[in-house]
């Protein structure tokens, strides 16, 4: 189908088609009636970012998240030069991310919607035969959460409650189970392809009281990205919800990095494989780590603010700043005796 094939290349190219063009995709001859599609931007971009992330877990320390965090803050400088928007803009970025980020998110979790049928359903209240009704409930519940999330993140201070949580997950699951829909678990449940294993249930209340006072006293110690990849991977950790953690936890990070200023963030589906092993990585019970993770975070970010640019035409510096060289180790008294009067010091 021709929506699979290009639904990663660039999401604003299917907001710009007629309904009744984008309807004829499957028809003979239809797809010649849509316009040239500026293949050289998207799919190229998320293409790189993700043999890129694999290059940079496998050269380690090659590429510090610090030096990732600062290319993100001098990008969000010249980003908020551009600021304040119209009210115009406002409202068609809106848009643009509701149904970019309700599609990616829902695919993340399996959802067979493509990124064409997500805004078919979301803005013309048409589905697509054949798919399962679930995918489209969870389709509208997500955008609905979306649009709390922009009200809640807009707010001129951001109190981190239980109630915004349960509320955030009360909206996107209402319509598939009513009864689980904002309520924490009570039950076990069991993360298939991995070993960790969620609280047990009668400990999901007490953790989440501590979760939300961890998020009320980090969120002015911690850089923002990191913030935010925080609180998405320790939701996922806890997993209060009977099911929907994933994009709970999505949204409550998209919530802080729009609070800080930073741009919305989607992971795309190519980087499933990436996403589901950098939480593994945190969540295992040897040697655990979150640097994966906040790399990945930090990357998606990264993209996110290059999607920006391009949209609204803003000239980031394509080379980055350039990092401070690692402090040598001062040479031992034995090191230093052995040294030849002739020899070069390192």
């Amino acid at each position: 189908m021709y929506f699979t094939n290009i639904l990663m290349e660039d999401p604003s190219y299917f907001l710009s088609i007629p309904e009744k063009t984008l309807r004829s995709a499957d028809t003979p001859g239809g797809r010649n009636k849509w316009p040239p599609f500026p293949c050289n931007t998207g799919r190229a971009a998320y293409n790189s970012m993700g043999k890129g992330y694999n290059n940079r877990v496998r050269r380690g320390d090659q590429v510090e998240l610090n030096h990732l965090l600062k290319r993100i803050d001098a990008n969000r400088e010249k980003i908020n030069d551009r600021r304040p928007l119209s009210p115009e803009e406002i409202k068609e970025l809106d848009r643009y991310y509701r149904i970019g980020v309700t599609y990616s998110s829902n695919a993340l979790e399996g959802n067979s919607l493509t990124l064409s049928e997500t805004k078919l359903l979301l803005e013309d209240g048409i589905t697509v035969g054949g798919k399962p009704l679930r995918d489209c409930y969870e389709a509208t519940g997500h955008a609905k959460a979306y649009d709390y999330m922009l009200t809640a993140a807009r707010a001129k201070e951001i109190a981190f409650t239980e109630e915004v949580i349960c509320k955030l997950h009360f909206l996107f699951y209402n319509a598939i189970d009513s009864e689980q829909a904002g309520r924490y678990r009570s039950h076990q449940v069991f993360i298939t392809g991995t070993e960790y294993i969620p609280p047990a249930p009668e400990e999901v209340p007490a953790l989440m009281k501590d979760f939300i006072a961890q998020l009320n006293e980090k969120k002015d110690r911690m850089h923002p990205v990191l913030f935010a990849a925080f609180a998405h991977r320790r939701l996922v950790d806890i997993h209060p919800f009977s099911d929907g953690n994933g994009r709970a936890a999505r949204l409550l990070m998209n919530l802080i990095l729009i609070g800080k200023g930073y741009c919305v963030l989607s992971i795309p589906p190519v980087l499933r494989m990436e996403y589901i092993s950098a939480l593994i990585a945190a969540q295992r019970e040897e040697k655990p780590t979150d640097e994966p993770f906040n790399r990945l975070i930090a990357e998606c970010e990264l993209e996110a603010q290059r999607d920006y640019g391009r949209m609204f035409r803003i000239p980031f510096d394509k080379k980055p700043p350039v990092r401070e060289p690692l402090a040598q180790p001062e040479p031992s008294s034995g090191q230093k005796a052995r040294r030849t009067k002739g020899e070069p010091k390192q």
